[in-house]
């Protein structure tokens, strides 16, 4: 595997339908189972040499990879190097800070790519899937659709029907915690707002860091937001919110931001200036009590400190919505239309689909669960085995925000909604205004 640096690139930058999918439906087939340095400008494909894949053609297949953190990227090259070993074609791995190749994909896509490209399920597929970036991919579903939910398969179709993504693996967000500092201080896991509040006062009177808090990357707070969300106002109410049919200006909106708000006091301060691996760390070092993240939060823990990593799902805010959502965003793998090996890179795709490839991956990188029903979970680690649980569980899975909105409305205006938020709470209604005014130009466009 050749791990080409990061920037090595010329040009990179950005919904599944929004029907509910069941996370028992999605999730069937796993409980039957029991570098990084910005580039200027941006990505461009890895390697020139990559070939046809037909017959005497040369056979590497060039990806583009957001697995920039050192646990993601150790664990794709483990599955490459299977795939090489196999197949005997070679994969040239083009790693890209991830929070700059999500900013410059779009370029990326629409300049010199590489034949694969490490995406996600949603809306931001079927976006690059309808503006003709990606490539249809249905014929890899008629030779890996068995060991997938159908659930999986509607994550991975475009809105013309056709498939343009391959599932690789998904991981729950949640409140994680650290058992053995909970069992110190005789705390209880929470399981309604006000009790989340209660345990996150006594943190603080206990010298503690109540929740830590980071949104450095723009990104890490709109899981708080659409917990809250789902929590408070249901989970149609917020995927409609998400899809720009509801009115930001709506009194249960403000109600988000003024129940969070409430939260402020108990959050790490400085989240601005803090990335999620430090906020992780925090947590890791027991200075902090809880954080609400994904459970890719256990990257910054050692595999002797994971045993000591647990979570409780986001508290119940209404009632009558519970903690019946869970927001569990699906990880994959698409192929870009200027692929120059598209065969190779279907292939490669095939390879990644199994449950073989999955368990490889997994094993080097145990903070997510494999998509493929028949993956091995034998070896499943007791936060993979509740993480299994908590999303088969549930009655609605959201994507998060950045995946289940369009990607210009994500970053252009919630990702500065959001921190302007943090900066000054008090202004709810103008916030809301601002973001309406903003929501009904952008969706316009559509």
């Amino acid at each position: 595997m050749n791990n080409e640096p990061a920037g090595s690139h010329p040009a990179f930058s950005t919904p599944l339908s929004h029907a509910s999918l069941s996370r028992r439906a999605l999730m069937r087939g796993a409980v039957a189972a029991t570098g990084a340095v910005t580039v200027p400008s941006l990505l461009a494909a890895c390697s020139d040499d990559s070939g046809s894949g037909g017959s005497g053609a040369k056979k590497t297949v060039t990806v583009g990879s957001n697995y920039s953190d050192a646990v993601p990227k150790k664990a794709l090259a483990d599955a490459v190097a299977s795939f090489q070993q196999k197949s005997g074609d070679t994969v040239n791995v083009n790693t890209i800070d991830h929070n700059t190749f999500q900013e410059q994909i779009n370029q990326y896509l629409k300049g010199t790519p590489d034949d694969v490209f490490t995406w996600f399920a949603g809306y931001r597929m079927q976006f690059f899937a309808a503006q003709g970036l990606a490539t249809d991919i249905s014929d890899i579903w008629g030779d890996i659709g068995s060991g997938y939910s159908d659930a999986f398969k509607a994550a991975s179709t475009g809105a013309d029907g056709k498939q343009y993504f391959v599932p690789y693996y998904l991981y729950p967000w949640a409140v994680f915690y650290r058992p053995s500092v909970f069992q110190a201080k005789g705390y209880t896991v929470p399981k309604t707002f006000d009790e989340y509040k209660t345990l996150a006062a006594k943190m603080k009177s206990d010298g503690l860091v109540p929740i830590a808090f980071a949104d450095k990357d723009g990104w890490p707070a709109m899981g708080t937001f659409d917990y809250i969300n789902m929590r408070l106002n249901g989970y149609d109410f917020h995927i409609s919110l998400m899809a720009g049919k509801e009115s930001w200006e709506d009194a249960k909106v403000k109600a988000v931001f003024d129940t969070w708000a409430s939260l402020l006091p108990y959050l790490q301060e400085g989240a601005l200036g803090r990335t999620w691996q430090e906020a992780a760390q925090s947590l890791q070092q027991k200075k902090a009590g809880m954080y609400v993240l994904g459970m890719f939060v256990g990257q910054q823990f050692s595999e002797e400190e994971r045993k000591d990593l647990d979570f409780f799902p986001f508290p119940e805010i209404a009632p009558e919505n519970g903690q019946d959502s869970v927001e569990a965003p699906i990880d994959g793998y698409m192929i870009s239309k200027k692929a120059k090996n598209v065969a190779g890179a279907k292939d490669f795709l095939k390879f990644l689909a199994t449950p073989e490839a999955q368990g490889i991956y997994l094993k080097s990188d145990p903070n997510n669960v494999a998509t493929n029903k028949n993956a091995d979970a034998s070896g499943y680690t007791a936060l993979q085995k509740k993480a299994v649980e908590i999303i088969s569980g549930a009655k609605h899975i959201s994507q998060f925000m950045d995946r289940d909105t369009r990607p210009d409305f994500a970053s252009t205006v919630m990702i500065q909604a959001i921190q302007e938020f943090l900066k000054n709470p008090k202004d709810i209604d103008g916030l809301c205004k601002n973001i309406e005014t903003q929501k009904k130009t952008i969706f316009a466009t559509e």
